[in-house]
């Protein structure tokens, strides 16, 4: 009989044609997971999806909120069905002021909100809000939600004030980038305002500082009652800043 030839391993061509044949597969599998409108991948878990107000909260969601921001019309379709926005020609106003991405909105979620027009950035970080912070806040202190927000505007061009008197910087009101809320109204008729509730009844109270804390992590400034006394009476939330929670 003859003997057998020793085994010999493929040449290491060999190996490294199938090594990127496996690789290729993978990225083509994973691809199709992230892209065909079929993906099993939850909508909030996509990083290609964009954003949507209704998705989950993910460690995608700042990244998606930033590119939602980018443009006026991915933050419209990112409010689409989470909020009543209409959106306007730019403000264009002499020393700076002015709306670039320039909306009028007047419904956030489940909440009624005096129309007011502001960016769609204020639009889109308040709607987040609504959804994901206030909404389920009022729902584990209260048991039920939210009807209206109250506010005090967004759009007003002037500089920034303090408790020393105004400064020459120009507030982010002057170009829409903020809006100012001053209290909430419940679906069973109870009223919360920051005047008279930030240090009043317990629940209330409990319910303003956990608005406060969910504010500060969809607006990049949140400035409270706890921050000086032009703020006694509202939230003066931005789309801009450097994470100011105060």
């Amino acid at each position: 009989m003859g003997r057998k030839k020793p085994y010999e391993s493929p040449p290491a061509g060999v190996w490294v044609a199938l090594a990127f044949l496996l690789l290729a597969g993978l990225i083509y599998v994973g691809w199709q997971i992230l892209t065909l409108p079929s993906s099993p991948l939850p909508h909030g878990w996509n990083p290609l999806a964009p954003l949507h107000v209704q998705d989950d909260v993910t460690p995608l969601t700042k990244m998606k909120l930033a590119r939602a921001e980018s443009s006026l019309e991915s933050c419209l379709a990112a409010l689409d069905g989470s909020a009543e926005v209409i959106a306007m020609s730019p403000l264009e106003a002499t020393g700076g002021c002015g709306i670039e991405d320039r909306v009028t909105l007047s419904t956030v979620g489940e909440s009624q909100i005096d129309p007011l027009q502001t960016s769609c950035a204020i639009a889109l970080r308040t709607a987040m809000w609504e959804r994901h912070g206030l909404q389920p806040a009022a729902e584990e202190i209260f048991g039920t939600s939210i009807s209206v927000l109250r506010q005090i505007g967004s759009y007003n061009c002037r500089v920034i004030r303090t408790p020393n008197g105004t400064s020459s910087r120009l507030s982010t009101h002057a170009t829409g980038e903020a809006i100012d809320i001053t209290g909430f109204d419940l679906s069973d008729g109870t009223r919360i305002r920051l005047m008279s509730d930030w240090d009043g009844d317990a629940q209330k109270a409990a319910f303003l500082r956990a608005a406060r804390e969910s504010a500060c992590t969809w607006f990049a400034t949140t400035l409270s009652p706890d921050y000086n006394s032009l703020h006694a009476d509202h939230f003066h939330l931005q789309s801009r800043g450097w994470g100011a929670c105060r």
